[in-house]
């Protein structure tokens, strides 16, 4: 949906998670089921945090850095296999060959870190300096230590998120009493976003799969080595313990976490920079830099508006160079490249990464650009974020954190959390349908961005679920925009009880293919009452749009449904109108009034469309039942015609006795359906049945209301 002339584009931002919820059931396979997953979440609501939201948040205690030689005993012992993408081009390297000084500070510049390893990658035919960074932290007074280990990369490029240098991390949670690994953390994309967790591993050297162009970490603990692995398959453990839905019904619960989406059978595009308008490989200051330094262009989107539909051969990922640590004598892997441990310590002389804030090749609004501009900048240090002294910062499942609180006093308790959980679907034309007059809605198979504008915060989704966590109470307007799609955009309201919101219909949100779409505008202006809720249902589709207004709105839908729109006021009176898009790319309500006047014309244009449709049938002799059924449908709009007139002029009590006549034509229209079933296409028989259904809804809001 579109708030007026707000299209926006959605973007991304990178930061550290505080906590999580974990929602969802998966059908046979290894994919998850989008209904059973919102049914649960929606039958669950704030229960499915239980365990967090009921706690305040505790206070960790502080932390010692490692001494030396321990340190580097810890990090040789844990360091990551890493596996990367076989498109990736920025790899693990070392910042300091691209340092330089500013007025006595030592700075990081962007252009010539990506500049010059760049031309580095060229020259060597392989990574440049292949380098991870530690930091080793004790809690004060208790056996848990956490290892660090950092990897900074020259650039970041994702999909509509991408910023000069990249700073990722894995943190190894270790209990030196029993010199075992109780948690691993990797990092993910976004403050919002839950980070990839395994709560006691069993194997004591993670493997991480970075992905393509964001270094977002997912974790492989499973013998499927280079996939990641959501869900518990055969004999196998999941590659996650991410908090779970607590729903009985649930035949398998699927762990919220950002997990890998090119590698769980989804589409991911990618967007390629821009600078001082134009791409970033044509800028003067990059002379080294070609766009083959960037994702490649089978996977790049130029622009989301230039696409009809998303794209459907954007291939999947593929595992290309892994990476070792040198030190290893025994590597549990055919390592690639192997790459050496420097302690953080060497760097922290750095005190800044800078680079100019990035833009986009497609047009987005100004605000919105800058809102979140953040993360088309650069990256801070890792030093000088919370997480750096105290890692427990960056633990975003609660369950994982109340855990380690019951085994350590030195980390605190989980803080309540709200969240805002919502999955995607694509609107296509259902075939149970007459031509063109009824939609249908299927999984999407290609990722989108949804962006929280108020917070300003974006999350990537992960095969069509966007999880935001950590959201503030209030209202929040959360737009959903992707390739090749119209945007959406919608009123969330979030209540501070560290519980569940779902945005949509029943926590699904249906997008639509640009080339299908119809901008559906409702403009309140002239009418008697402020609306405050706008609703849109398709015969054959059902409920598609639910959410709060405030002022002039829109929602994109399908070309191809039959709708009832509807509004609410804020006496809670309801009005309704038919929309049949076909081939305009704009309707507008331009006076959506609500009441028995609006309802009652509704019904007698919903009959009126209903008998035209029948009565240009080309049936053998137009059979007794049929006509029967186009004069009961004639009688019926003629008397919901005269309702509305009657409510117009103020006539309460004409207007209610022309309604009761409606419900008993309606009656007639039911009979004589079931009698010319045999004769009318079974298309027209189930479009017909609907709209009834929908009919009979009406009247009875129609002599309910209080409202002429």
């Amino acid at each position: 949906m579109v708030n007026g002339h707000t299209l926006h584009e959605a973007t991304s931002q990178k930061g550290f998670a505080d906590c999580s919820t974990s929602p969802s059931v998966t059908d046979s396979g290894n994919r998850f089921d989008r209904r059973a997953f919102l049914g649960a979440l929606a039958a669950a609501g704030s229960a499915a945090v239980a365990g967090c939201g009921a706690l305040e948040a505790g206070e960790d205690a502080t932390t010692t850095p490692v001494e030396s030689d321990r340190a580097s005993a810890l990090a040789a012992e844990y360091a990551p296999t890493l596996y990367f993408d076989s498109a990736e081009r920025w790899f693990p390297t070392d910042p300091r060959q691209y340092e330089r000084d500013r007025d006595g500070e030592t700075v990081v510049d962007g252009f010539r870190a990506l500049n010059d390893y760049s031309k580095q990658f060229t020259a060597s035919d392989g990574p440049p300096a292949p380098t991870m960074f530690y930091n080793a932290v004790a809690y004060d007074d208790s056996p848990l230590a956490v290892v660090q280990y950092w990897a900074y990369s020259a650039f970041d490029q994702f999909t509509t998120n991408f910023h000069w240098h990249d700073w990722e991390v894995l943190h190894v949670f270790v209990d030196t009493d029993s010199e075992a690994p109780v948690l691993f953390v990797a990092s993910s994309h976004s403050r919002k976003v839950p980070n990839n967790e395994f709560l006691d591993p069993e194997r004591t050297v993670p493997r991480i799969l970075s992905e393509l162009g964001s270094h977002s970490s997912a974790l492989s603990i499973n013998d499927e080595r280079d996939q990641f692995q959501r869900l518990p398959a055969g004999n196998d453990i999941a590659d996650i313990t991410n908090r779970v839905l607590e729903d009985p019904e649930a035949v398998t619960s699927l762990p919220i976490a950002y997990g890998l989406p090119r590698d769980e059978s989804s589409r991911l595009p990618y967007a390629i920079p821009e600078l001082d308008g134009a791409p970033l490989h044509d800028h003067e200051r990059l002379p080294d830099v070609e766009q083959s330094d960037l994702v490649p262009e089978a996977l790049t989107v130029r622009s989301f508006e230039e696409l009809t539909s998303p794209p459907t051969d954007l291939p999947q990922r593929e595992t290309g160079a892994v990476f070792e640590y040198a030190g290893r004598s025994d590597p549990d892997t055919d390592a690639d490249v192997t790459y050496d441990l420097v302690p953080t310590a060497e760097l922290e002389h750095i005190s800044e990464f800078t680079g100019e804030q990035l833009s986009f090749e497609f047009a987005i609004p100004k605000a919105a650009e800058d809102a979140v501009a953040g993360h088309i900048t650069t990256t801070g240090t890792p030093w000088g974020q919370p997480r750096y002294s105290n890692p427990a910062a960056d633990i975003s499942d609660p369950t994982h954190r109340q855990e380690l609180a019951d085994r350590y006093a030195a980390i605190g308790e989980p803080a309540p959390v709200n969240s805002v959980v919502t999955a995607l679907s694509s609107v296509v034309e259902d075939d149970d349908a007459p031509d063109g007059e009824g939609v249908t809605t299927e999984a999407t198979t290609v990722e989108s961005i949804a962006l929280l504008e108020s917070d300003p915060t974006a999350v990537p989704t992960f095969a069509g679920v966007a999880a935001a966590q950590g959201v503030d109470s209030g209202e929040h307007r959360l737009t959903v925009n992707s390739a090749g799609v119209a945007p959406h955009s919608e009123q969330v309201a979030v209540e501070d009880n560290g519980g569940v919101t779902t945005a949509g219909v029943d926590g699904e949100i249906p997008l639509v293919a640009r080339e299908n779409a119809t901008k559906l505008a409702v403009d309140p202006s002239g009418t008697d009452d402020a609306l405050t809720a706008l609703a849109v249902e398709d015969d054959f589709g059902g409920r598609l749009y639910d959410a709060p207004i405030d002022g002039p709105d829109a929602v994109y839908v399908h070309r191809g449904g039959a709708y009832t729109s509807e509004v609410r006021d804020a006496d809670d009176a309801i009005g309704a109108f038919r929309v049949n898009p076909g081939d305009e790319q704009r309707v507008e309500i331009d006076r959506p009034d609500t009441g028995k006047a609006s309802l009652s014309t509704f019904l007698a244009t919903i009959s009126g469309e209903t008998r035209a449709q029948i009565d240009g049938l080309e049936i053998d002799g137009q059979a007794n039942a049929v006509r029967g059924l186009v004069r009961a449908l004639e009688s019926t709009a003629s008397a919901a015609e005269r309702a509305a007139k009657h409510a117009s002029d103020g006539d309460r009590e004409q207007a209610d006795r022309q309604l009761e006549t409606v419900a008993s034509g309606f009656d007639q229209v039911a009979s004589t359906l079931e009698q010319a079933a045999d004769d009318l296409p079974d298309s027209i028989e189930r479009a017909v049945d609907r709209r009834l259904a929908q009919a009979r809804r009406r009247v009875q809001q129609a002599l309910n209301s209080e409202k002429l």
